[in-house]
């Protein structure tokens, strides 16, 4: 990632460098790039594609048509579906590219001699979602089934770049006729990472779609310091002060811009949530029906350190979990929960093979819920618990499921301020907004996340 700081001087050095948008009958094309007042560019790592709002104005006179000229919607005319080239550029020259489609369209405020007009646009894989179902058998790794959805030219047939991270566990179904989208959501929560003692530890993936395609990542992926071939990931530093930028020139030397307005949301989550939807410990009770075996299983988060599914074996983007008072801790390992969910045993369905090897097969389980369900339940909480908002100049370079660092001064009333340990340190961008108004210049909104406090490391830079 570039290193040169945006500065809130540069907020007015924003382009819009095409909106073209085609008609269906591909008779009439237009930019509309020059007309458009206001731009929200939306991704997240809970949603799977990218959207973008955008409001113009124009009196009527935008497109020819039959001789005469027209209002874009009249004139192309718009119905919806219509493709929608879109280019954005920031000061740094860093340049969202992205094909649209358009989902909706919203005239807002309209007499005889203006008109205010609002679209939705939505990617090509979001509407094929709508006509695309899922009716035959998928064997074999998570990850797979993931990157065969998502090509394969009976479904989504994207042309779009894809990280996909390999998963560890199989997992055989049919797809019931179910959406894409439904069941490559569906499929995440069933994911374990290809870790070492990834299983038992950790569980849970996220699918979703950024400017530079689709990406299928783990927890533990997302947190990481690291990039799966073992270097450094290229993150960015942002630092919160009450220092004006100065251009630049008052920017610590080391981070890539200053946080413009900066509010911890979520310090650590209300304490009664929590516990209802099991952040730190969920039962889950198992039954077959085929023997009437039942097992009932209580793993915790923060109890037995060393064991699976303890907060040692996790991957953390602080220091460690949030303590709690332990006067509220269960004596009996068994007690020790705040919520229950009830499986089958997914033993003997769907094994691979022939008759014989499938016969051979049948005491085998398709899906291992004592460890997967109950650590990607509790996995998906815990990443969640610590939540953040910022906004800093538009930096198009940043995307959902970055992992970037953020760092405010501590509260004190010393000259020399050191960094705050509780709530510094990394964090993982659930999701952004990228803002280009032709009145106020161009932001970006981020939510972080993360699923501890405390800053890593033990040397503090002061401010």
């Amino acid at each position: 990632m570039a290193n040169t700081p945006i500065t809130v001087a540069q907020s007015r050095d924003y382009d819009i460098s095409s909106c073209l948008i085609t008609s269906n009958d591909r008779k009439n094309q237009k930019d509309i790039s020059t007309i458009i007042s206001d731009l929200y560019y939306y991704e997240s790592i809970l949603s799977p594609n990218i959207k973008v709002d955008l409001i113009y104005g124009e009196t009527g006179k935008t497109v020819e048509s039959e001789g005469s000229l027209k209002s874009l919607v009249e004139g192309m005319p718009l119905v919806g579906t219509e493709n929608t080239l879109l280019k954005l550029k920031d000061p740094n020259g860093v340049e969202i590219k992205v094909d649209l489609y358009i989902g909706n369209i919203n005239p807002m405020k309209q007499d005889t001699q203006k008109s205010l007009v609002a679209l939705n646009l939505v990617s090509k894989e979001a509407i094929f979602n709508y006509k695309t179902v899922l009716n035959k058998r998928f064997d074999g790794k998570i990850s797979d089934h993931v990157n065969k959805i998502l090509t394969d030219q009976n479904y989504l047939a994207t042309k779009k770049k894809l990280d996909i991270e390999e998963t560890e566990n199989n997992y055989n179904f049919i797809g019931n006729n179910r959406r894409p989208f439904y069941t490559l959501l569906w499929l995440s929560r069933k994911s374990v990472p290809k870790l070492t003692n990834a299983k038992g530890n950790s569980a849970g993936f996220f699918f979703f779609e950024t400017s530079e395609g689709f990406k299928f990542k783990s927890i533990e992926g997302l947190l990481s310091e690291t990039d799966p071939s073992g270097g450094k990931k290229n993150y960015k530093k942002f630092i919160s002060n009450q220092t004006p930028d100065g251009r630049g020139a008052n920017i610590p030397a080391g981070y890539d811009g200053k946080i413009l307005e900066h509010n911890i949301a979520t310090a650590t989550g209300n304490v009664e949530s929590k516990l209802e939807i099991g952040t730190y410990s969920t039962r889950t009770i198992l039954f077959d029906p085929f023997n009437c075996y039942y097992q009932v299983i209580t793993p915790n988060a923060s109890a037995d350190r060393g064991k699976p599914g303890s907060e040692n074996n996790l991957q953390k983007a602080g220091k460690e979990l949030p303590k709690y008072n332990k006067e509220f801790n269960r004596t009996e390992a068994n007690r020790d929960f705040s919520r229950t969910q009830y499986m089958l045993v997914d033993k003997g369905s769907l094994p691979t093979g022939n008759t014989m090897q499938q016969i051979e097969k049948s005491e085998e389980q398709n899906f291992d819920p004592k460890n997967i369900l109950n650590q990607s339940v509790m996995r998906y909480n815990q990443f969640f618990s610590t939540k953040v908002t910022v906004t800093v100049p538009g930096d198009f370079s940043l995307h959902a499921g970055d992992l970037i660092q953020i760092d405010s001064p501590e509260l004190s009333n010393k000259d020399v301020q050191d960094l705050n340990k509780q709530f510094g340190g990394f964090y993982v961008i659930s999701e952004l907004c990228h803002y280009i108004s032709l009145a106020n210049g161009g932001y970006t909104k981020l939510t972080l996340v993360r699923d501890s406090v405390g800053r890593k490391g033990s040397t503090y830079n002061a401010i």
